[in-house]
Order: C-alpha cells, then structure tokens, then sequence
C-alpha cells in the first residue's frame, strides 16, 4: 500500500474518537455499553492512512483529570517508574507508547492532556492549533474550543507525518486553521533559523515550580542559547485568579452537557451512583450555574487570548516546563478520603445550589493548576504547543519542557523540535519498567 502508515499499529484513547462497532467509554460506567456505529472524521482519517487499530486506551472519566485512574477500569501506570502518575489524561496513550507497545497512539488535548503525559513518560507531544483537526461528524467545538486531537510519539518525525494526514477542516468546521505551505513532515528537517524564545519557570496559571523543572528551563535556555537563538526572560501577564475560575466555570457547563448527552446516547437519565464523585459534583455545579455566569467565564478566556496573543508579537515561542512537578505517585491528584465522602455527601443532596454557595468552584479553581501551571493556557488561546523531552531528573523521571507558538505556527515549533531531537536525541532512551 502506498498509505503513510501502512500497517503500522495504533491504539486509539477511548475518548471522544468514535470506531464504529467498538465500545466508546470515555471511562465511565455511564458509558459501559455505548457502542457508536460510525467512524468520526480523525478515525477516518486514522484508518486511510493504512494504520491498524489494535485496540483503546485509557483515559480518566470523560478527560477531567491530569491522572489516569479512573475508578472504572483502574490506574494506568507510568514505564519510568510504575508507582507513579503517567500523566492525564492520554495517560494510557502514553504509557502504551513509551512502553513500547506501539510507535504512536491518539490522544486529545483540552488543558495539557497530550502534553502532560508526553512530559511524564518521556515522549513528544504536539497539541495543535484550534481548527487544525476535524472534530466532526458529531461535534462542532469542544470545550469551547479548547479541546483538540493528535498522537503521542517518541520521535517529532512520527508526529509531524501524522498532522500531514489528519490535519484539515471537515464539513461544518467551525474554526479554520491555516493550511501550512507545504507537508510538515518537511519542515522536521529544515532549520529553524535564530529565534526569539521568552523563557519562564513560574507557573502562568499556578504556583510554585519544583527545583527539577527549573532545573529543565535553565538547560534548555543554554542548549538553545548554543543553537543560535535569543533567549529572554518573560511571560503574560494574565488575571490567573480570574482565569482559573472562568475555566472552572465552563468545565462545570460542560460536564452538565455531557452528562445529558450521555444520557441521550444511552437512553437513561445521569444516575449519580454511574459516575465518579468529583464528575457529579461538576455536573450538579454545571446545572446551578445562570447563563449569564457561563457566558462571563467565556469572555474571560476569550480576552485572556488577546492579552496572550499580543505577548506574542515579541517572540517566536516562550519556554516553560510542561509541569509544575516531576511525576507524581499514582492517586497522588485523586480526592482524599475526607473530600470523597464530603464530595459523597452532598452528591447524594442532588445540590448544585449547595456546593456554588459553598465555595466548590472557587475552591477548584485555586487548586487545580497547583500541579498544571502551563500547558492549559494554550487551550484557552487555542495556539499550538508541544511537550519536548529534554530532560531527566536525579531519579530518572522524565521532565518535559513546553513550547508555545503563534497561532497556527506548527511549523516553527515542528522545525525547532527537530533541531533539538538532532541536538538532544531521546528516541532511544528506553524506560526501566522490565527491571521493576
């Protein structure tokens, strides 16, 4: 054959990507039985360029999670060192590829979630930009459009030949990215030229950066600084309280509209005891919220691009770690007990009202970006970003360095990641998980 991937085999994150005939999950219960009977527009996408599905991975409950344990079919683990988090939530995509089962597997990207696993199990992870990849038949945006779909890969080769196939818009797209001048398979292999990179190492949206992620920044901006490019220490300035609870706030009006979806799909209302506890409660959150609410976080974000996106009119790209920690131990990121029975308890009220006027949101939004600071920004603003690894801590974890560019600019983030696979190479840095 003389499709891209003829052969190749792939493994498809049993999220969002419908296989006609094979169950879709999305890693709940709810959805145990849901088996759709088409392909959407990627699968198709996926299969015509010859790859073989050999099965799905896993993925936490509907993608609401920066972990990969879903109480439904357990904890994925990391190849590195399997006590530890592979990452959320393509978790099962990355912990599948960097074990070697196969060379590339999907994933889907609303806050970091090609990203953040890429970073914890060593791998490269593009998310591209808003618009880039068809969500069609049956969803026009995501998440507001924040969420997207792509692989996860060992090389920057596999990943680019990849976007050239199922890059696109299908029909009805509602957002239209540019289409690059030429495949971008080519530009993995065309030099970047000298480039202007802000680098920073606290976090955008959260506090507080481990010494090992600092530690990545500061290599890299010398092994950058030894290709030729200029570095210069810089960052948006963002309203981060404001931003993490208007992306709280839509995560809750989402939730509410994919639990009714579901229910839809499957032909029986949301049943509180079919989901996680964390889930209902943004679902219960989602149905005490007023449109208007929902409408002001929107703006948020959407005004939160146009303050990042003139940050960007300086530089080519700006340098981050891709986490604010190195891998944590798996279920470190779940609810304690005492939040889980609290959670419980008041799921079991059928209170949305009682948990907005207890402060869930607002709670939420100050904790949820203590461990993902950086890569969700760039779903908010839709600009492609990519997770790099550079980097290894004292403990042989992986450490990811995060790279934003312009909008709809893969290519220089495509041409960069190359010059650093040459400068730097991975691919054949292996995990221990054999000896563990």
């Amino acid at each position: 054959s003389e499709a891209p991937f003829a052969g190749v085999p792939f493994l498809l994150k049993d999220l969002l990507t419908a296989y006609a005939g094979v169950p879709l999950t999305g890693g709940s219960r709810a959805m145990a039985n849901y088996v759709p009977d088409y392909d959407s527009e990627v699968v198709k996408r996926y299969r015509a360029a010859g790859l073989i599905v050999l099965g799905k991975t896993n993925t936490p409950e509907l993608g609401m999670a920066v972990d990969t344990a879903p109480s439904f079919f357990g904890p994925a683990r990391n190849p590195w060192d399997l006590t530890r988090s592979p990452g959320g939530s393509s978790g099962g995509s990355a912990a599948a590829v960097a074990a070697g089962m196969t060379p590339l597997a999907s994933g889907s990207d609303g806050g970091g979630s090609i990203r953040i696993p890429a970073a914890c199990c060593g791998l490269f992870g593009l998310k591209p930009s808003r618009g880039r990849i068809p969500t069609g038949p049956h969803y026009g945006e995501i998440w507001e459009g924040l969420v997207t779909e792509h692989v996860l890969t060992r090389s920057v080769r596999d990943s680019a030949a990849m976007l050239d196939v199922i890059a696109g818009p299908d029909p009805g797209a509602p957002y239209y990215a540019p289409p690059p001048l030429r495949p971008f398979l080519d530009e993995v292999t065309t030099a970047p030229g000298s480039l202007r990179i802000a680098f920073a190492t606290e976090g955008l949206l959260g506090n507080g950066t481990h010494a090992d992620c600092v530690a990545g920044v500061h290599a890299t901006v010398r092994l950058l600084e030894g290709l030729g490019h200029q570095l210069f220490e810089d960052k948006p300035i963002i309203d981060r309280a404001a931003v993490n609870l208007a992306f709280m706030t839509m995560l809750a009006g989402q939730t509410r509209a994919a639990l009714d979806e579901i229910a839809r799909n499957t032909g029986k209302p949301p049943i509180r005891t079919e989901y996680e506890p964390a889930t209902w409660a943004f679902y219960l959150l989602g149905g005490a919220l007023d449109v208007g609410q929902y409408l002001q976080a929107v703006e948020t974000l959407q005004r939160t691009g146009r303050t990042v996106g003139q940050f960007f009119t300086n530089y080519d790209l700006l340098l981050t770690p891709t986490l604010s920690q190195p891998p944590v131990l798996s279920g470190a990121l779940q609810l304690t007990g005492t939040e889980h029975l609290l959670v419980q308890a008041i799921g079991r009220l059928h209170s949305g009202r009682l948990l907005k006027l207890g402060g869930m949101l607002e709670q939420a939004a100050a904790t949820a970006f203590e461990y993902n600071g950086f890569a969700p920004l760039f779903n908010i603003t839709g600009q492609p970003a990519m997770s790099v690894p550079l980097h290894w801590n004292d403990d042989g974890l992986p450490i990811g360095m995060h790279f934003a560019g312009r909008y709809a600019d893969e290519v220089t983030l495509l041409r960069l990641a190359g010059q650093l696979e040459a400068a730097q190479p991975w691919f054949a840095r292996r995990p221990p998980f054999k000896e563990q």
